[in-house]
């Protein structure tokens, strides 16, 4: 059996107690496969998803719901050599990344 996803919606209470994602241009470090993309992506703008696992990125994509499609964008990368441009982004998310 997989690890089960913030079963009581802690985490994602948490963060969205924190950020207000409507509208906002999010990057997302340590992105994995998905698993927390998927709980604010709807809302954000736009989301840029950067994780140096190939495979798990291979993961978040295939599970990418069409409706975002197009809005979401996994790569595979390194946060300290991608270049994000400054200014960029409204919201850096990072989870599991440190």
């Amino acid at each position: 059996m997989g690890e089960l996803l913030d079963p009581e919606g802690n985490e994602t209470r948490a963060i969205w107690g924190l950020v207000d994602f409507s509208g906002r241009d999010v990057v997302e470090v340590g992105c994995g496969d998905g698993r927390l993309t998927w709980r604010y992506a709807a809302a954000a703008a736009t989301v840029r998803a950067i994780e140096p696992v190939e495979e798990a990125i291979g993961r978040a994509r295939a599970a990418m719901p069409e409706t975002l499609r197009g809005h979401v964008t996994f790569e595979t990368g390194d946060v300290s050599t991608t270049v994000l441009g400054q200014g960029a982004y409204d919201v850096a998310l990072l989870s599991r990344s440190l």
